[in-house]
């Protein structure tokens, strides 16, 4: 039988089904388990179904807590460096090292643990940790202390992206998906909100910087401490919203993927009741999908599978049979090839620039001879507030036709890298400050579609392990960033052409992604 007429059987099967809507895959039919495949694309029917409802709209806000946080703790550490520096004496990379430490265990751990228990622990519990161990660095009484519990509240950190994109992408319809973009507005707003909050704290209770160094005691240096009191004092009050406000459901797709069509079924009909509607969706519908797909490995229009395989993905726990799953074809190895290789680039030159913007701004200020504590604060607010558009515009460029998620990542990512670079050439701080501008926007577009289109390219029985590999590849080269700052000299340019150099490499590679989300359903 012709994939064709394959394709034309599977149609008509689906249509007897009795769901009325109807959603396309990202995928081609060699690269995923077909038993997988089929029962997906009932679910993704039933999920436009029942339509993006209250419940999406609840879960888009729960989940935007996730972005929130993952953008604000890298900046919290940035904006608490220079005061840090000032009180200690030390060497300021230290602390982002420690910080990429933890984030690089919690990317693993969590992602990981989400495809093998569930969704829902890691999405409840990932909040909770970083407040607890945010608080308790703003009592350190010394450098090893601070960096010790940054580590560990960033482990947190680590986790909410991986897992909150994995969970919202499984429950939004296919008609819906571009949301995942939009959600990163959250994730500006969370560099916006501890710019916001740091200039008062920062610029108000903290020694000057000075060249040379001139002596900074705690007394004189509360500023930072209160920070992050205040900072993970919001967390807590996050994680009390997710745990004890929203009712997060497990996902029907890891249900299904973990062969428990029964409840899978269950969710999407509470998900549906939720928001006033009702589905068509029948336990019967997904066990029919299950012999559609044993069927057409029979007809050979499935190429690179097996029985065997869906067997195993069923009653396998461990995660190198969902590492396995992202290779098993040359198409799906070649998408996650490149995915991990834009996630490592960006991983080592965001943070190479943008964990040290503050200390930059600082150190060029004093430089410059006309900046203060107060205007190098002032100045990250206004970049803060840059970003905003950008993540809200990368929700309109990824569905423009000639666009899509792939152009637009690989475009924003190489204008991020050019104002990097053109960065260099400022002779004021008002120069400096409008090319980090350019660099504000750009970087917010690149990272709103990276985080939405890495999820949509997995197929959600191994969403979470997929996006468990691109966090590691992330934080790994992002561990490296420090290291390198360590090695050269932070009041120098030499970091900055390397990040920009970095990002315009990654923004071209991007170009080579097989796939193009825009307009299909996820998988």
């Amino acid at each position: 039988m012709s994939v064709e007429q394959g394709e034309l059987r599977k149609e008509k099967e689906i249509e007897n089904f009795g769901l009325q809507a109807e959603t396309r895959d990202i995928f081609t039919d060699d690269s995923l388990d077909p038993v997988y495949q089929a029962k997906a694309r009932i679910l993704n029917d039933a999920l436009q179904e029942i339509g993006m409802g209250k419940y999406q709209w609840y879960l888009f806000l729960v989940a935007g807590f996730g972005w929130l946080s993952d953008n604000l703790w890298p900046i919290v550490t940035g904006l608490i460096l220079t005061p840090v520096i000032n009180e200690f004496n030390v060497l300021g990379p230290w602390l982002k090292l420690a910080q990429n430490i933890g984030l690089l265990v919690g990317a693993a751990v969590w992602s990981v643990s989400s495809d093998v228990w569930g969704r829902r622990w890691a999405f409840n519990i990932t909040l909770g940790m970083t407040g607890i161990f945010a608080i308790a660095a703003g009592g350190s009484m010394n450098y090893v202390a601070l960096c010790s519990l940054t580590a560990v509240w960033s482990v947190g950190v680590g986790g909410n992206l991986p897992v909150d994109s994995a969970v919202f992408l499984e429950f939004v319809p296919a008609s819906h998906q571009y949301l995942l973009t939009v959600l990163s507005v959250w994730w500006a707003l969370g560099q916006l909100l501890g710019s916001l909050i740091a200039w008062p704290l920062i610029a108000n209770y903290s020694c000057p910087t000075t060249i040379p160094p001139s002596p900074c005691p705690r007394s004189s240096n509360e500023g930072w401490r209160y920070f992050l009191f205040t900072m993970g004092g919001l967390m807590m009050l996050l994680w009390v919203i997710r745990f004890f406000v929203f009712k997060l459901y497990e996902s029907p797709k890891y249900l299904m993927g973990r062969g428990r069509d029964e409840q899978a079924v269950e969710v999407v009909h509470k998900v549906a009741a939720y928001n006033g509607k009702t589905s068509n969706l029948t336990l019967e519908d997904l066990q029919r999908a299950e012999k559609l797909g044993d069927a057409a490995i029979d007809d050979g229009v499935y190429m690179d599978t097996s029985a065997l395989a869906a067997v195993r993905r069923k009653m396998g726990t461990l995660s190198s049979n969902h590492v396995k799953s992202l290779f098993a074809t040359r198409k799906m190895a070649w998408s996650t090839t490149i995915l991990i290789v834009i996630w490592a680039f960006i991983g080592l030159a965001f943070p190479l620039y943008n964990s040290f913007v503050t200390y930059f701004l600082a150190s060029r200020g004093a430089d410059f001879g006309d900046g203060s504590t107060y205007i190098t604060y002032r100045n990250q607010v206004i970049l803060s507030v840059i970003g905003v558009p950008g993540a809200l515009m990368a929700g309109f460029f990824v569905e423009l036709p000639y666009l899509g998620r792939r152009g637009t990542l690989a475009i924003f990512t190489i204008l991020t890298g050019t104002f990097i670079l053109a960065s260099t050439t400022a002779r004021t701080s008002n120069a400096l400050l409008g090319w980090n501008c350019g660099y504000s926007y750009t970087s917010n577009v690149m990272y709103g579609v990276l985080y939405a289109l890495s999820p949509e390219l997995f197929p959600t029985k191994d969403r979470g392990t997929g996006n468990a590999i691109v966090a590691v590849a992330n934080r790994i080269f992002g561990i490296m960033a420090p290291i390198i700052a360590l090695y050269t000299n932070l009041t120098t340019s030499v970091p900055i052409w390397i990040s920009g150099a970095i990002f315009i490499v990654a923004g071209f590679i991007a170009f080579l992604l097989p796939f193009e989300p825009r307009g299909h359903a996820s998988l």
